[in-house]
C-alpha cells in the first residue's frame, strides 16, 4: 500500500477545516504540536490501495509568521527534514479573495513544496458575481485547479484522486531583487543552498526555527554584514508579488458585482453598527451567559445525582474498609468534580462554534478589538472574559480561538479574576455576615456590595492585563487582519466535532490533575496523627453525653477535621493568615476551598459542627450565619467575622486563585507549569496584599 503525507494549507475562513472533516470522514485525532499549545489535527483515509495521512495546518496569510499558529506552518513547509513535511500540499482558496490565496500558493511552490490549488465554496462564484477563467488560472499557477464545496462534498472524489498524482513542474515566480543578490549568494555559499527563494528565507525570516544555534549565528552575522532588516524584505516581496498578481489576474478574474445589496451587507449594517452592534453583541453574550450559567444547571444536577447514586452503590457493594473509603470519599467525588463541568464546557463551545461557523465571530473581533487592545488583549478575548463570569474552566478553553500567542496567554492569565459562579456562595454568606441589611436611595447595601464584587473582578482582570502586557514580551507583533466571511448556516457536523473535541480534551488532560488533587485533599481531611484523631468519637461522646445523634455526628466530624492533617495545616498556616484577621479555622477553609471555592462554606459548616449547609435554604443559612456571628477569634478576642475580617475575606476570594480545576486547565492550555505557577502566585499575592490593607484599614 502506497502512503502519502498531505498538508492542507490556506488562509483563515476558506473552509479548510470543513474540507478536512469531509476528507477524513471524522477519522481524525487532535493533539498539540510538540512543545506548543497550537492544536494539531490529523486524519487518515484509504482509497484505491493508497493510504493518506492528512494534516490540517493552522490558517495563515503567508509563510511569514505573525503568530504561533503561522510559525508552525513555516516550520513544516520550510524544513524538508520535518516529519510532517508533505508529499503534497493542498493550498485552499475561496472565490472572493483569490489573490491572497494565490500569493500563499506561490510562496509554497517557491519553497519547492509540491502543491496543488483548490477553490473551495465553488457555489459562491456565481452568487458573488464572479467570473473565473480556469484555463488561464491553471496556466498562471502551473497546476490543475480543483473546485470543491466542502459543505456538500461536491468535488471531493476528484480531489482525493489527485492526491496520488505528482505535482506539475513549477517555474518560480520569485524575482531576486538586485540589491540583495550579494547577501543571498553569501547564504547559498555558506549553507550550500541552490534555491534563491530558500536562501531569501534565511534573510527575510526573523529567525529560522529549525536551524541550530551555531547556524543561526552565521545567518545573523550575514544579516549584520549586509544591513539586512527582515521586515523590509518581507514587505518588499509581498508588494512585488501583489503587483505581479494584480496585472495577471485582471484578465482571469472578473468581479461583476451586482448593484443589489447582498444579505451579508444588509445584516452587517446592523451587526457592526457603532451603537446597535454593541447592543446586539451584549444580548448574545447575555444569552451565552444565561445558557452556561442557567441552562447547564439541570444537566449538572443530573451529573451530581448520577455520581451520588454511584457513590451509594459503591459503598453498598464494597466491604467497609480503606478501599471503600477511598472510592466513595475520594475517587468518585473526584471524577464528579471533573464531569460536573462538562455541561458548561459543551454549551459554551456550542455557542462559540456556531458564532464561528455563521461568520459572526469575525464581527465580534472587529467590534471589541479597539476596546481591548490597550490592555494587550484581542477582540476575541471578550468571549473568555465574559464567560469567566459563569466558570473560568470553559472560559479559558475558549481562548484557543485567539491566534496571537501573547494575547492568548494574557487572556488565560487574567480570566480567573472574573467573578465566577463558584464565588457566589462565599459572597452570599460573608456579605450577609458583615454588611448591614439596610438601604440607601432604595438600593440594598448588600446588593451594592455584591455588585462591587463583580466590578472588582473586571478591574482585577483588566488591571492585571496592563501589568502583564508590560512584563510578557511578544514573539510576534499583533495585527488585526480580518476576513469578513459571508453569513451562512452552520455546518452542524463541524460544530459537533468541535464541541466533542474540546469537552473530551478537558476530561482527559485537565481531569488527571483535578482527580489527583481531589484525592490529596481527601486524604488530608480524612486522616490525622495522634490519639485525638484516632479516638475522636470516644472523646466527643464523653464530653457531650446528652447530645442528639445528629448533633453528635456533626460534633465528631468537626473534631476529626480539627485534628486531621488538614486541620494541622490550618494551624501551621495560621501565622501567615493571622495578619489578614483569620484564625486557624478560616485557614482550614482556605486550604479546603482549593478543591473549589464554594467548599469554603461547607468546610466552615463542618468546623462549626453544623453538618451540610445549603446557602439557598434560608433556615440552614441563618443557622450558619448565627454560629459564625457568635464565633470569637482566639487571637484577637474579638468576633471572628467583623467588618474588617469579612471584607478581608471577600477581597481575598475576589482575587485569589482558589480553584484546582482552573489551575489544571491553565496548565493544559499553556502547556507550562511555569506560567501556571506564576499565575497562581501572582493572583494569591495580589489577594493577600489587598486583604491585608483592607483588614488593617477597617479594624
Amino acid at each position: 500500500m502506497n502512503q502519502y503525507k498531505i498538508a492542507l494549507v490556506g488562509n483563515p475562513n476558506v473552509g479548510k477545516t470543513s474540507l478536512f472533516n469531509k476528507l477524513t470522514n471524522l477519522r481524525q485525532k487532535v493533539g498539540n504540536y510538540p512543545g506548543v499549545t497550537v492544536e494539531k489535527r490529523e486524519g487518515n483515509i484509504e482509497r484505491n490501495g493508497n493510504k493518506f495521512s492528512i494534516t490540517d495546518l493552522p490558517g495563515t496569510y503567508s509563510i511569514y509568521p505573525s503568530s504561533l499558529d503561522e510559525e508552525i506552518v513555516f516550520k513544516i513547509l520550510g524544513d524538508k527534514s520535518n516529519q510532517l513535511y508533505p508529499d503534497l500540499a493542498v493550498v485552499i482558496g475561496e472565490p472572493s479573495n483569490l489573490k491572497r490565496s494565490i500569493l500563499l500558493y506561490q510562496q509554497v511552490r517557491d519553497l519547492e513544496v509540491p502543491a496543488i490549488f483548490v477553490i473551495n465554496m465553488k457555489d459562491e462564484i456565481e452568487s458573488k458575481g464572479l467570473t473565473i477563467d480556469l484555463k488561464k488560472l491553471e496556466e498562471l499557477l502551473e497546476t490543475k485547479i480543483y473546485l470543491t464545496n466542502a459543505r456538500t462534498s461536491d468535488g471531493l472524489n476528484e480531489l482525493i484522486d489527485a492526491l496520488t498524482k505528482s505535482a506539475q513542474v513549477y517555474q518560480s515566480k520569485f524575482t531576486l531583487p538586485t540589491e540583495h543578490s550579494a547577501s543571498v549568494n553569501k547564504i547559498k555559499e555558506t549553507f550550500e543552498i541552490t534555491n534563491d527563494y530558500t536562501a531569501w528565507q534565511y534573510l527575510s525570516q526573523k529567525q529560522m526555527p529549525f536551524l541550530t544555534k551555531e547556524d543561526q549565528t552565521k545567518v545573523d552575522a550575514i544579516k549584520k554584514e549586509f544591513n539586512i532588516v527582515p521586515r523590509r524584505l518581507q514587505v518588499k516581496e509581498t508588494l512585488d508579488r501583489n503587483t505581479f498578481l494584480e496585472k495577471k489576474l485582471e484578465s482571469i478574474v472578473s468581479y461583476n458585482f451586482k448593484n443589489n445589496e447582498t444579505f451579508t451587507d444588509k445584516v452587517d449594517k446592523l451587526l457592526i453598527h457603532p451603537i446597535f452592534g454593541y447592543i446586539i453583541f451584549l444580548a448574545v453574550l447575555l444569552l451565552i451567559f444565561q445558557a452556561v450559567y442557567t441552562w447547564s444547571g439541570p444537566l449538572m444536577t443530573m451529573v451530581e445525582d448520577l455520581f451520588a447514586w454511584l457513590d451509594e452503590k459503591a459503598i453498598s457493594m464494597i466491604p467497609a474498609g480503606p478501599i471503600n473509603d477511598i472510592i466513595g470519599g475520594a475517587i468518585i467525588p473526584g471524577i464528579e468534580g471533573i464531569a460536573v463541568f462538562v455541561p458548561q464546557i459543551a454549551i459554551l463551545f456550542l455557542f462559540i462554534s456556531i458564532m464561528e461557523e455563521t461568520g459572526y465571530m469575525s464581527r465580534v473581533v472587529y467590534l471589541m478589538d479597539r476596546w481591548l487592545k490597550p490592555f494587550g488583549l484581542s477582540g476575541k478575548s471578550v468571549v473568555p472574559l465574559i464567560s469567566g463570569v459563569a466558570c473560568a474552566v470553559p472560559a479559558i478553553m475558549s481562548a484557543r480561538n485567539i491566534e496571537n500567542d501573547k494575547e492568548r496567554l494574557l487572556t488565560i492569565l487574567v480570566t480567573p479574576f472574573m467573578t465566577c459562579s463558584a464565588r457566589l456562595p462565599i459572597y452570599i454568606v460573608l456579605i450577609a455576615l458583615v454588611i448591614p441589611d439596610e438601604k440607601i436611595l432604595g438600593l440594598s447595601y448588600q446588593a451594592l456590595a455584591l455588585f462591587i464584587m463583580y466590578i472588582l473582578g473586571v478591574v482585577g482582570a483588566l488591571g492585571s492585563a496592563i501589568l502583564l502586557n508590560i512584563v510578557i514580551k511578544a514573539k510576534h507583533k499583533s495585527y488585526l487582519i480580518l476576513e469578513m466571511p459571508t453569513y451562512k448556516l452552520p455546518d452542524w457536523k463541524n460544530v459537533a466535532i468541535n464541541v466533542w473535541e474540546k469537552t473530551l480534551g478537558f476530561l482527559i488532560d485537565a481531569g488527571k490533575i483535578i482527580l489527583a488533587i481531589s484525592i490529596i485533599l481527601w486524604v488530608l481531611g480524612t486522616f490525622g496523627p495522634g490519639e485525638q484523631f484516632k479516638n475522636a468519637e470516644e472523646i466527643v461522646t464523653a464530653h457531650h453525653p446528652k447530645m442528639s445523634e445528629e448533633d453528635l455526628a456533626n460534633e465528631i466530624a468537626s473534631y476529626k477535621l480539627e485534628h486531621s492533617y488538614l486541620g494541622k495545616l490550618g494551624t501551621v498556616i495560621e501565622p501567615i493568615v493571622e495578619p489578614l484577621g483569620y484564625d486557624w479555622k478560616m485557614g482550614i477553609g482556605l486550604i479546603s476551598s482549593f478543591a473549589a471555592r464554594e467548599v469554603f462554606v461547607g468546610t466552615m459548616s463542618t468546623v462549626y459542627s453544623l453538618g451540610e449547609v445549603d446557602v439557598e435554604d434560608d433556615a440552614q443559612k441563618n443557622s450558619l450565619l448565627h454560629r459564625m456571628k457568635t464565633e470569637i477569634n482566639q487571637n484577637t478576642g474579638e468576633p471572628a467575622y467583623n467588618l474588617a475580617t469579612g471584607v478581608s475575606l471577600l477581597l481575598f476570594y475576589a482575587f485569589a486563585m482558589q480553584c484546582m480545576s482552573t489551575i489544571a486547565i491553565v496548565k493544559r492550555e499553556t502547556n507550562s507549569w511555569k506560567w501556571t505557577l506564576l499565575q497562581t502566585g501572582f493572583m494569591t499575592g495580589i489577594a493577600y496584599l489587598v486583604a491585608f490593607i483592607a483588614y488593617h484599614l477597617l479594624k
